[in-house]
């Protein structure tokens, strides 16, 4: 029998260059697909996505954010200590708990759709009516009927680190959802010719239709691979864990998980509920406006954040089972060790990505989108959230995984508080001092993220006794890296324009620049031996042995 070359256990560092590049591929559709989905449904119909998407992620915290993440904690730490049998019950209980409260979830959604569509417009009039968005919370709310069991399964394989079968799955699942949003919205308007909020409702069934497909995949490749998961490393005799300690381990361990998918989902819920009046009352925007910028802060523009937060998602995703072994052995110096190269992989990605996008922002966006009053202003800035977020998300992941739950909570809820008590004041202050008044939406989101990832490296280093002297020496060298790529880009506009009004010409452009820049980037590292440092001995072995 030929053996499936899937099923391998994989390193941490390994790991998460899997999960990372399959999120990472899944973004990139994500972000390919919204070229022809923009031009179907337009600005309008991106604030009606990007009002039910947002309900949506907030209620997918609510129903399976922790599960999987909790239940690949749980599975990993009781296939280290050699507890087979409470492993198997933990991943029944599991479906059982997301299949509970993804049932409940749907049925609120259902329900108080027209309840939540009040809440979201209020008086509003002149953009999406309360109907259109009470239809689509609806039609999104059917993905909460499938989504949970889906990400149980993930979280068992990754438990057993096997991070590649639920990486293929995401690719899956992603390839299905584009392909729906895509044809179907298009179909909706221009074949059947019905309305846009049914060509936007048939986008938002893709997320349904691409879980159901995933989770098909991964049913069979589990039934097919019954004996990776039944092997036994260790032979102890076995505690008495009842189902009852079994459930209580899994809320324990889900509930700081759904609290940071939760918080993150209240960001784009004080945006949804403040932006479009802050901006119509402080800052003199007609609705029609105020819409089209929220609906770039919430579904075009984070369509770019997205290629971000899958790196940092990807390391996380690995760095949990890996970390909570060093933790339940107790090895503090190669918990200290995981800490710090996460840290510094993390910057090492996101720091020259985030500076780069937003130096092409202009071109980006007009590749995309098109020309937009709006769009490549609001991008430029707006992409430093996805980093700050990357960096708080991955930081409070580890201190989670450390059980300290009230640094969790109280780093997540000073970021709530500060985002909802800056972000109208903001864009009051930011119109009064001439500066675009939805930059103070993008600032408070900023400000929130950085004051929570500070909160954490304070109690990593307080309580746990983490030293940072490693990832501030590679954060100098790649900042340093990052503004000399900038540099060199800035003296590339004199012999390359980086701005066409032809949308074509745009690919050219960011061909160019993308390759340069990366380029720089990468020889100045690999000089200042970072990347070394970063990715460790393997990859010295793998240079030394390419030459």
């Amino acid at each position: 029998m030929k053996q499936d070359k899937t099923m391998k256990k994989t390193t941490f560092v390994k790991g998460a260059f899997i999960v990372t590049l399959s999120i990472v591929i899944t973004k990139i559709l994500g972000i390919l697909y919204v070229i022809p989905f923009h031009a179907v449904i337009g600005e309008k119909g991106g604030a009606l996505y990007g009002y039910a998407y947002t309900i949506y992620l907030l209620f997918m915290s609510l129903s399976t954010a922790g599960i999987p993440l909790a239940i690949s904690k749980i599975v990993s730490e009781y296939q280290t200590l050699g507890y087979y049998n409470a492993k198997d019950r933990a991943f029944i209980i599991g479906k059982k708990v997301a299949l509970l409260f993804g049932f409940i979830c749907f049925l609120v959604l259902m329900l108080f759709a027209p309840f939540i569509a009040k809440w979201i417009l209020g008086d509003l009039t002149g953009g999406n009516t309360l109907e259109d968005v009470t239809f689509v919370v609806r039609v999104i709310s059917s993905a909460i009927l499938v989504v949970p069991l889906l990400s149980i399964y993930r979280g068992y394989f990754e438990g057993h680190r096997f991070m590649t079968p639920p990486s293929i799955s995401q690719v899956i699942e992603q390839v299905v959802r584009v392909i729906i949003i895509v044809v179907g919205s298009y179909m909706m308007l221009n074949v059947f010719h019905l309305s846009l909020t049914s060509a936007v409702g048939v986008a938002l069934f893709g997320a349904t239709a691409g879980a159901f497909t995933s989770y098909i995949y991964l049913v069979t490749k589990r039934f097919k691979n019954k004996k990776h998961f039944q092997e036994k490393i260790r032979d102890v005799n076995e505690p008495i864990i009842t189902n009852k300690e079994i459930f209580l381990k899994i809320i324990v361990y889900a509930v700081p998980f759904i609290m940071i998918d939760i918080f993150k989902s209240l960001y784009s819920y004080i945006d949804m509920v403040t932006v479009v009046k802050g901006l119509v009352q402080y800052a003199h925007f007609k609705v029609s406006d105020a819409e089209t910028v929220m609906s770039m802060l919430s579904t075009w523009g984070a369509k770019f954040n997205m290629i971000l937060v899958a790196i940092s998602t990807g390391i996380i995703v690995s760095l949990i089972p890996n970390l909570t072994r060093s933790f339940v052995k107790e090895d503090w110096k190669d918990i200290h060790h995981k800490v710090n190269q996460s840290l510094s992989i993390l910057l090492f990605l996101i720091v020259p990505m985030s500076i780069g996008l937003s130096f092409l922002s202009k071109p980006v966006w007009t590749l995309f989108y098109g020309a937009s009053k709006y769009g490549p202003s609001v991008l430029s800035y707006f992409v430093f959230v996805g980093l700050f977020t990357c960096l708080f998300t991955s930081m409070v992941s580890i201190i989670q995984v450390l059980k300290d739950y009230k640094c969790v909570f109280f780093s997540l809820l000073t970021g709530v508080i500060l985002k909802f008590l800056l972000n109208q004041n903001l864009i009051s202050a930011f119109y009064k001092m001439g500066i675009p008044a939805y930059y103070g939406v993008i600032t408070s989101s900023i400000i929130a993220y950085f004051v929570s990832f500070l909160i954490c490296l304070i109690v990593l280093h307080v309580r746990y006794k983490v030293k940072y002297e490693a990832s501030v020496k590679n954060f100098i060298d790649i900042l340093c890296g990052s503004i000399l790529m900038i540099v060199v880009l800035f003296l590339l506009k004199f012999v390359i324009p980086i701005y066409s009004a032809t949308r074509i010409y745009n690919i050219f452009i960011i061909l160019i620049y993308t390759v340069v820049g990366a380029f720089v980037y990468f020889l100045f590292t690999y000089r200042m031996k970072t990347i070394q440092h970063i990715f460790g001995d393997k990859l010295n072995r793998f240079v030394k042995k390419k030459k």
